[in-house]
């Protein structure tokens, strides 16, 4: 009961927090972006729309990126964007209703649970003639070839690392990062002590912890997390991985998840606690990183962590395709919606206003526009380096289904429950298992 009362009043807060915050660029089009989703695709040629998520730069940049587009070839596009929190759900209805925007950014995992058939999204071969997909690494196209349909471009490769705001654990009277799991241990001693119950040297929300937990195994066992659309560990296996995860809360590493949600943010990056200083530590995709540093009342201490290594049976750890830009089947100008796409990925005028703010270039003719402007954020290339150079594994791409990391999904449910006390480690490890193999058989 205590956890549906927190959760309950987390999303009454994260409505009233939406409602308040956002950002220039964001709020400045909430009425057009409101009509352009409800409304899904355009009527015809000669205007597109398209939807993205993200912060408050990536908005500035898809919009200036557009505006470019329409100057040059006359296509007037619609934006619809907003922050990740509930975009997956409403989206998900959208697809279902024939209602999507005519380019939407997708996540990797859309394309296998919501078009698995090919059902929702284009064949993006067709307009090879437009799209320059030469520039693309092919291992990144095939990520996107679903029911053997090319069902969206890649953006990105992207995954995990640590940042750290360095001015509080100063103030803790740690010098130098964690670069390891008695570095941690020792960090939240030193944070209670010095700092207070309230400051945490890292803070992790339940996808993170499942996430981090991942990790955790294949660093210690040296196997992918799924192989042959099975889990590839035993309930006794991941019941070490949630002992290692309440590790951390027990020694006062990361937050109770009650103490989480009763802080009532919507995200990380918008917490009082993350702003001033109180978490100092985050584990997200490298392409998050300037979203994170321009947070901070105080940036001079944000700093991109590296890797940890728990184990040594492997490196352990994942890198994904972190979205790509798909058209829907329901747009009516289809070649217009792939000169769009090739503009804001491929062409120099497009590719250099959107820099790195959707991560690191995929294509390679983007990548070199995106330099040559000065666009590549030096923290999102830094961070990205860490994960490519760090990672051993591919990620499942059921992994991110959002029945598994959904906000009543099973990852939410295992985390949560074991954290609040309602299951046993054994008991979440089984929730986990069966939820996943579940997932995996149904896809």
């Amino acid at each position: 009961m205590k956890k549906q009362i927190a959760l309950a009043l987390a999303a009454a807060m994260s409505v009233g927090m939406l409602a308040g915050c956002g950002g220039g660029a964001a709020s400045s089009t909430a009425g057009a972006a409101s009509e352009a989703a409800s409304t899904g695709s355009s009527g015809g040629s000669g205007s597109l729309t398209i939807s993205w998520w993200g912060g408050d730069s990536r908005h500035a940049a898809y919009q200036e990126a557009i505006k470019a587009f329409t100057e040059e070839t006359g296509v007037t596009v619609e934006p619809s964007y907003g922050a990740w929190s509930g975009w997956e759900e409403a989206k998900s209805t959208a697809l279902a209703a024939g209602q999507g925007e005519d380019v939407m950014q997708v996540n990797w995992n859309w394309l296998y649970q919501y078009s698995g058939e090919g059902q929702s999204f284009a064949d993006l071969n067709e307009f090879a003639d437009i799209i320059d997909l030469s520039q693309f690494p092919q291992s990144a196209l095939d990520a996107c070839t679903v029911a053997g349909e090319l069902q969206a471009i890649p953006v990105a490769m992207t995954g995990r690392t640590f940042y750290w705001n360095m001015n509080t654990y100063k103030a803790a009277g740690i010098e130098t990062a964690p670069a390891s799991y008695e570095d941690l241990i020792a960090a939240g001693k030193a944070f209670q002590e010095k700092l207070g119950d309230e400051y945490y040297p890292l803070c992790v929300g339940p996808y993170d912890r499942m996430i981090m937990m991942t990790f955790w195994l294949e660093s210690n066992y040296g196997k992918a997390w799924v192989e042959n659309k099975t889990c590839n560990y035993t309930v006794e296996e991941i019941t070490e991985g949630m002992n290692f995860i309440k590790s951390l809360e027990d020694n006062h590493v990361i937050p109770t998840m009650e103490n989480y949600y009763g802080a009532g943010f919507d995200s990380i990056d918008k917490s009082t606690q993350w702003i001033d200083g109180q978490y100092a530590g985050i584990f997200e995709w490298d392409s998050s990183a300037n979203k994170y540093n321009d947070a901070l009342a105080d940036n001079s201490g944000f700093t991109v962590g590296e890797e940890i290594k728990w184990g040594d049976k492997a490196n352990g750890g994942f890198a994904k395709v972190s979205m790509g830009l798909a058209i829907t089947e329901t747009c009516k100008d289809k070649e217009s919606a792939a000169k769009l796409i090739n503009f804001l990925l491929n062409e120099e005028k497009g590719a250099s206003i959107m820099g790195t703010e959707c991560g690191m270039v995929s294509s390679a003719a983007g990548q070199a526009a995106a330099e040559a402007a000065g666009k590549v954020k030096p923290l999102v290339k830094q961070a990205n380096d860490i994960v490519m150079g760090f990672v051993d594994f591919q990620l499942d791409p059921d992994y991110e289904s959002s029945k598994l990391k959904g906000s009543d999904g099973i990852y939410t449910d295992a985390f949560d429950g074991f954290s609040y006390g309602d299951y046993t480690a054994e008991e979440a490890a089984e929730i986990l298992l069966d939820g996943v193999n579940g997932v995996l058989a149904s896809a």
